[in-house]
């Protein structure tokens, strides 16, 4: 099974709800880029390891992730 995580990164306030949320601790808030909204989008790490829990899309107040298995 593969996994597949999107984020709309310009609608990311960069809260950390989903970062905190990860089991495997995948996501991050990235330090060096900056949203249209001036906020710091939070990315994925290592998307092999991704399990597809759905923790962080559930944990998202603003629903900018999302999850997709094959």
């Amino acid at each position: 099974m593969t996994t597949k995580l999107t984020f709309r990164t310009d609608s990311c306030k960069g809260c950390g709800l989903c970062v905190a949320a990860c089991p495997k601790h995948l996501l991050i808030v990235a330090k060096d880029k900056i949203n249209k909204k001036g906020h710091h989008p939070v990315e994925m790490t290592d998307q092999s390891q991704c399990i597809a829990c759905a923790f962080c899309a559930t944990m998202c107040p603003d629903c900018i992730i999302t999850v997709e298995k094959d």
